[in-house]
C-alpha cells in the first residue's frame, strides 16, 4: 500500500550529510525522487543555495496537504517529517511514548546533531584558522570530539547492537554519517574505538544503506570511511588546507624576519 504522504524530493549535495535521508527514505522503503547537487568545489553550488535561506543540504520538496508546494532544511526536521504518521503510521524506527526506551530513542537521536557534528565542525574552523596547532583552543576542539566519540563508543560497547538498545533506529541513521563520510572533512583515527567499528560492520551489512550510498554518491568507497583510518580528505578541502598551512608559514615566517630586523 502507498503511504499516505505526497510525493516529495530529497535534494542531496555529495558527500555530504544529506545520504542521512536519503539512507531513512530507504529504510522505511518511500518512494522519493531525487535530486543530487555537486560542490563547488568545497562547499553548495547555485542549485542549492536558491533553495532554502540555508543554501545547504538537505532539502525536502514537497506539497502541503492543500497541494502547496514547499522546501524544507534542517536533517532533524526532515527526519521528523518521514518518520511521522504521514509516512511512517507504523511507527517503523521510531520507539513510542512510554516504553522504557524512549528517553534513550530522544537523546540518541539529536545526539548527533546536537554534540557531535557540532564538536567535529569546530574542528574544521579551529583547522582553518589554526593550521599548526598552535593554539591551545585547538587541542580545547579536539578534546570535545574526544569526549562525543568516548561517549558513542561507551554506549554500543553497553548494547552491543544499536544506539538505542537491539532494535535499529532512526538514532542510528543520524548519527552514522559523522564517523563515516564526515571524515572526509575531519579526518580521525577510530582504531581506539571499538564499539563504534563493530556498530559501522552491522551498518555495512544493511541494504538500505548500500543502497542509499550508490544511489547518492557513485564511485563512493563508502566502505572505506567505515575503516579506522577513514576515508582521507575530501581532495578540494586537502588543497584549501594547504593553502592555509602554507599562509600560516609564510606569514610566521614574515613575523620572524620583521623581529629580527
Amino acid at each position: 500500500m502507498a503511504p499516505p504522504g505526497p510525493p516529495f524530493t530529497i535534494h542531496h549535495l555529495h558527500v555530504g550529510q544529506s545520504e542521512r535521508i536519503i539512507w531513512l527514505a530507504e529504510e522505511l522503503s518511500l518512494p522519493y525522487t531525487l535530486e543530487l547537487h555537486t560542490r563547488n568545489p568545497v562547499f553548495s553550488p547555485p542549485s542549492l543555495t536558491v533553495l532554502t535561506p540555508q543554501g545547504s543540504a538537505p532539502v525536502l520538496s514537497s506539497t502541503t496537504p492543500s497541494g502547496q508546494p514547499f522546501n524544507i532544511s534542517e536533517t532533524g526536521a526532515i527526519a521528523e517529517y518521514l518518520l511521522s504518521p504521514l509516512y511512517n503510521p507504523s511507527g517503523h524506527l521510531t520507539v513510542r511514548p512510554g516504553a522504557e526506551n524512549y528517553h534513550a530513542y530522544l537523546f540518541w537521536l539529536h545526539f548527533a546533531n546536537g554534540t557531535l557534528q557540532p564538536a567535529l565542525g569546530r574542528q574544521i574552523i579551529a583547522t582553518g584558522l589554526d593550521p599548526t596547532g598552535a593554539n591551545p583552543r585547538s587541542a580545547g576542539a579536539k578534546e570535545r570530539i574526544e569526549r562525543a566519540l568516548g561517549q558513542l563508543d561507551a554506549r554500543l560497547a553497553e548494547t552491543g547492537a544499536w544506539l538505542v538498545g537491539d532494535e535499529f533506529t532512526a538514532a542510528d541513521v543520524l548519527t552514522v554519517w559523522c564517523v563515516t563520510t564526515m571524515r572526509q572533512f575531519v579526518p580521525w583515527d577510530l582504531a581506539p574505538y571499538h564499539g563504534i567499528l563493530a556498530w559501522l560492520g552491522r551498518v555495512a551489512e544493511r541494504v538500505a544503506y548500500r543502497t542509499a550510498m550508490e544511489k547518492g554518491d557513485q564511485g563512493l568507497d563508502w566502505r572505506k570511511a567505515m575503516t579506522p583510518e577513514g576515508p582521507g580528505l575530501f581532495p578540494p578541502m586537502k588543497a584549501a588546507m594547504e593553502r592555509a598551512a602554507a599562509a600560516a608559514a609564510a606569514g610566521g615566517a614574515g613575523g620572524a624576519r620583521q623581529s629580527k630586523a
